[in-house]
């Protein structure tokens, strides 16, 4: 690494300060760029490293001597938009490694990878959101490079996780997920949740996308007759009035349930889907609904009256977004054990989500509290702790990036568009694709029309990308 830094030390540095500065001129608010660019360091922290063939491997994080919660962990990885956007080659060997090795012949994915250092498989019953996020993580990466033999070499054990779901999970084939759903939160929701089914729901559409480019109509048919089925026995099982519950008949049956509380990821699918393209997965006046209601109740302005017998994140007079809250007063007995607790990756993930549905200042009052705790003096700015130091989740922040300047990417179709969500009249941001980097910009001229244009600062467009 230090032969090849001195070799190529003049181009380097040279596109180093393109980039700070390509990122640093943006007219998106201090606080975002603040969130983007901390979290960056991530993966030169010691939580990511490569193996000698290059790929990308990471714990969830880093305690002071060692890593914590080893293999890739695909459940966490849900939340990272970084890496895909900054160095798509890196996230692609990933995706890779997970489909080519760690999912086996019925599309049981282990959502921590052991086998390159000559392990066994992970020995642990499926993560439904792991394992379908995985899936949305490929689309994402397919449409962001255009890469189609990237997509041909993993798509058979690809699809086949995503068949896996219609099985494992929906044990009564109504095509609503509800049973074993083990996330990220290390137990499993028992019944129908909105927050598994959303990404179901995203993963059936990307499914359908990908299938029908690849030339397997039937395949791409079912994923989009399944979708819509789906979409509406999930809005009609689990809508609550004012945003999407767990459906289970006696929520104190199982341990570590949330019933009829307000899940602040209870539409991560949603954001995926917004992310990369997939439009809304529910009626959209109940989408917008939900997410505000995750802010008006879960969106803390103190937390000195707050009891959390957990890990601590938010203290005193901090500002954060907790990870559910019971507003009805149907509280569990014993609810899952994060229930009160503060992950900056799923405030970042909300905030990103509240932009699409055009709740800007509420997005915003999330991140600010989020960079207000991480300011330098209270906690390190550039570590956003949670199982460990650096944590693999923060990487949603990018999510913001994208969300508001409106970035579209779809590069096996050849374009790419941006449509800003603030400032539009003078915008400014850094963008990234598979190909290149660089700047866009958005002025509106005195006759009051949009003028829109990029400037190349890595890599090369093709031709009519943008246009």
């Amino acid at each position: 690494a230090a032969h090849y830094t001195m070799r190529h030390l003049e181009r380097l540095e040279k596109d180093t300060r393109n980039f700070h500065s390509a990122f640093f001129s943006s007219t998106l608010p201090p606080e975002v760029l603040d969130a983007v660019s901390a979290n960056i360091t991530v993966l030169r922290s010691p939580t990511c490293f490569r193996l000698e063939d290059g790929t990308l491997m990471a714990w969830e994080g880093c305690f002071d001597e060692e890593g914590c919660c080893e293999g890739n962990c695909t459940h966490v990885l849900n939340y990272a938009q970084t890496i895909a956007f900054l160095f798509p080659e890196l996230e692609m060997t990933m995706r890779r490694l997970e489909y080519q090795v760690e999912t086996d012949e019925q599309g049981k994915m282990n959502f921590r990878s052991y086998q390159p250092f000559g392990m066994d498989g992970h020995d642990h019953v499926p993560a439904a959101d792991g394992q379908l996020g995985t899936f949305l993580r490929l689309y994402r990466e397919w449409k962001l490079t255009g890469d189609n033999a990237f997509l041909k070499s993993v798509w058979d054990r690809a699809s086949s996780t995503l068949d896996f779901a219609f099985d494992y999970w929906d044990r009564d084939h109504d095509f609503v997920l509800d049973t074993g759903l083990f996330n990220t939160y290390d137990i499993a929701f028992q019944g129908p949740s909105s927050m598994i089914n959303s990404i179901f729901l995203a993963a059936l559409l990307a499914g359908a996308e990908m299938a029908e480019y690849l030339g397997e109509v039937d395949r791409a048919e079912r994923y989009r007759t399944a979708f819509q089925t789906s979409s509406q026995r999930t809005d009609q099982y689990l809508w609550g009035g004012d945003s999407y519950i767990q459906k289970i008949d006696n929520v104190d049956e199982y341990r570590y349930q949330y019933g009829k509380g307000c899940l602040s990821d209870q539409l991560l699918g949603q954001t995926w889907a917004h992310l990369v393209g997939l439009g809304y997965l529910f009626p959209e006046a109940h989408v917008k609904q939900a997410v505000h209601s995750i802010f008006a109740n879960n969106f803390l302005q103190t937390f000195c009256f707050h009891p959390n017998v957990q890990r601590t994140y938010a203290l005193n007079h901090e500002q954060g977004l907790v990870l559910c809250t019971w507003p009805s007063g149907d509280r569990p007995r014993l609810p899952f054990p994060y229930s009160d607790e503060v992950w900056t990756g799923i405030e970042y993930q909300v905030a990103t989500h509240l932009i699409y549905e055009g709740f800007i200042d509420e997005a915003m009052q999330i991140v600010k509290a989020t960079r207000d705790r991480h300011d330098g003096i209270r906690r390190n700015p550039w570590n956003d702790v949670e199982c460990g130091h650096h944590y693999m989740r923060s990487m949603a922040s990018y999510g913001l990036l994208v969300a508001l300047s409106g970035f579209e990417f779809d590069l096996p179709h050849g374009c790419i568009d941006f449509h800003p969500r603030i400032h539009p009249e003078q915008f400014q941001c850094f963008f990234s694709t598979g190909e290149c980097w660089g700047i866009f910009r958005q002025t509106r001229d005195a006759e009051g029309n949009l003028h829109k244009s990029v400037d190349v600062l890595y890599g090369e467009m093709r031709k009519g990308r943008f246009e």
